[in-house]
């Protein structure tokens, strides 16, 4: 029976029985019904790679070191710079340069931080655009 209303023994509240079996029967027949009518899903992607072999692998960059000491002595590749214009005609240089090379600035721990921002400061207003801190982690702690 679908519903069952009555008083059983001596009780008052009326009591309510629902038959659950045909709901769910209904369920799993439209679950299944829809999984039979979902389009299978293709995952492949038609790509166009290229043919012939690879270029052959660049050159790797030039580098520059630009080590700031520690009372604010500027060395280009280990050449102590004498002045701000001898480090600044060098970054021109580098900054003309169809390719730029890399320019590693090292500081050392104990530098004025004045003293590698004039640097860094200077090599972006030549246009220095490969410019970056590396190797010296005790700086940039």
């Amino acid at each position: 029976m679908g519903m069952n209303m009555g008083s059983s023994g001596g009780d008052d509240e009326p009591m309510i029985e629902m038959n659950m079996t045909p709901l769910i029967d209904v369920m799993l027949v439209l679950i299944i019904m829809l999984i039979i009518t979902i389009p299978i899903q293709n995952h492949a992607i038609n790509l166009n790679m290229p043919s012939g072999t690879p270029p052959p692998p660049t050159a790797p960059p030039v580098v520059v070191t630009v080590d700031v000491d520690f009372d604010g002595t500027v060395l280009w590749d280990g050449v102590v710079v004498p002045d701000r214009a001898t480090l600044e005609s060098k970054l021109r240089v580098v900054a003309n340069t169809p390719t730029q090379p890399e320019v590693h600035l090292r500081p050392n721990k104990l530098v004025p931080y004045k003293s590698v921002a004039a640097v860094m400061a200077s090599a972006q207003r030549l246009g220095v655009t490969k410019i970056g801190m590396v190797g010296n982690e005790q700086f940039l702690q």
